[in-house]
């Protein structure tokens, strides 16, 4: 129960990541951005990019396959 728990955990701040990132995408599309501010902007979504990358390797790794003969492994 606890790993469902964590998985939807992860899944809401996975989708708040994501709507995190967009807003820094359609800010930097602004044309009145500095260069200083878009460079900030550029290294916020980075990191983002690099936290959701993160959260989807670890939930790719609690997947579990069941093959033909009914037992469970890791993906």
């Amino acid at each position: 129960m606890e790993e469902i728990k964590q998985e939807m955990e992860n899944k809401e701040n996975l989708e708040e990541m994501f709507q995190n990132l967009e807003a820094v995408i359609k800010e930097m599309e602004e044309s009145d951005v500095t260069l200083e501010h878009s460079f900030d902007l550029y290294n916020k979504g980075m990191t983002l990019l690099k936290k959701c990358s993160k959260t989807i390797d670890e939930v790719e790794k609690k997947v579990l396959v069941l093959d033909e003969d009914g037992e469970t492994h890791e993906f």
